[in-house]
């Protein structure tokens, strides 16, 4: 089992290992990696000097999953190259061959968090407060909120995990960035993250009735709403319901109909065979195929770290059956007919290059709600990196738009 004491660190070289904080860090900058690859690394460090069969180590790593080797594997090469084996010749994992690693660096353990802030001359990094709340068909939603100012609502989407996103390089800048300034509330989905699975309805209605249970569960009585991808559309029609609770509206990467409404034959059937291979299970013996989804939400720009983070997220956010009816939920969206009729002020972002929510959507989106603003991002990414220009600018643009006439309304920070 992977250890429980939560506010250990261990030192190892020009290296300290934070498993509270799940940071690798290395000379006062942050090492980006997995959730399983750092899982792999706490058991070997907290074992240092032993050796820990391959079973033990994939037992610790997936406890109730049964996994192939090649996944361990792969974490294993993931921390050697993190760690700059190759490039320094210093060896920290010893390979056992058909048995499994040890690792063989000297390791010094602390359990104080706040000596080791103080040396390093940084503040404890936030941490996010995770609640739950219950909608009124009895699903239990898991609920985030981390920054302080006024309320900006990010709509749950397809891949939601409060607490892997937490340290995701493909999601963290979405906290870290928009917090600045504002108090981000987030939520997993119904059958997505840390919410309950077990669930019968999984539609669009009972998306707009969790993101109304959240809100309310949060005591906010206005805020800003952002809504990506699918997101979007729920965000929408929420706006429409409840105007004069919602201060803003941004839209990025987002949609007013899905697949089944876009008059696009050949788009359907690919999104119906996409399907199918999910249904079938089919990343479990080809996980190749988890590479192949990856490549369609992050296709440019993206490190070997942020494709493994997506593909990890793939498999830890949601089972194969809910994603299956997900996708078909996605599918029959269709909120164009309400746009007119939106009241909100609105700002739609669309990557120009978005092989998921076809540019075309978000033109649509800009067009067709009253004073909407439309900023193009040069992106084929649907979901932005930190690292890309056109992170930058949707950062500059929203937090402008959000600057505008901003009129705060009560709000209950427990």
């Amino acid at each position: 089992m992977i250890s429980e004491r939560t506010s250990v660190v261990y030192e190892f070289g020009p290296f300290r290992l934070e498993v509270g904080e799940h940071r690798l860090v290395r000379e006062g900058q942050s090492i980006p990696l997995t959730g399983k690859a750092f899982d792999t690394l706490c058991v070997l460090v907290e074992r240092h000097g032993k050796l820990v069969s391959k079973q033990d180590l994939m037992s610790a790593v997936w406890p109730e999953t049964t996994v192939e080797e090649n996944n361990l594997d792969r974490n294993i090469s993931t921390l050697r190259k993190a760690l700059g084996e190759q490039a320094n010749g210093q060896s920290f994992i010893e390979t056992v061959p058909r048995v499994g690693y040890r690792f063989v660096a000297p390791v010094t353990e602390s359990d104080s968090k706040e000596s080791l802030a103080e040396e390093s001359g940084q503040e404890p990094p936030s941490r996010q407060e995770v609640r739950f709340c219950m909608t009124p068909d009895k699903v239990r939603l898991a609920y985030a909120r981390v920054g302080c100012g006024f309320p900006l609502v990010r709509v749950a989407n397809c891949f939601n995990h409060l607490g892997f996103e937490w340290e995701s390089p493909i999601w963290r800048h979405w906290v870290r960035d928009l917090a600045k300034g504002h108090s981000i509330l987030r939520y997993d989905g119904r059958v997505n993250g840390l919410s309950d699975w077990d669930v019968a309805d999984i539609s669009f209605e009972s998306w707009v009735r969790d993101l109304e249970t959240v809100v309310d569960a949060a005591g906010l009585n206005k805020f800003a709403l952002f809504g990506h991808s699918q997101g979007g559309a729920i965000a929408i029609a929420y706006a429409l319901r409840h105007p004069e609770r919602v201060s803003h509206l941004a839209l990025c990467g987002a949609y007013s109909r899905g697949a089944f409404h876009r008059d696009q034959a050949d788009a359907v059937q690919v999104r119906r065979a996409l399907e199918t291979l999910v249904q079938m299970n089919w990343g479990k013996t080809n996980p190749a195929f988890f590479q192949v989804v990856t490549n369609l939400y992050i296709p440019e720009n993206a490190s070997p770290e942020d494709h493994c983070w997506f593909n990890d997220l793939q498999t830890i956010s949601v089972s194969t059956a809910n994603l299956v009816k997900i996708m078909r939920a996605c599918d029959d969206i269709n909120v164009r007919p309400l746009l007119p009729s939106l009241s909100v002020p609105t700002i739609v972002f669309h990557s120009d290059r978005d092989p998921i929510a076809p540019p075309q959507e978000g033109r649509i989106l800009a067009a067709e709600i009253p004073g909407a603003r439309f900023v193009p991002l040069s992106s084929a990414n649907h979901i932005l990196l930190a690292a890309e220009p056109a992170w930058k600018i949707f950062r500059e643009e929203l937090a402008s738009f959000l600057a505008c006439d901003v009129l705060p309304g009560p709000f209950d920070p427990a």
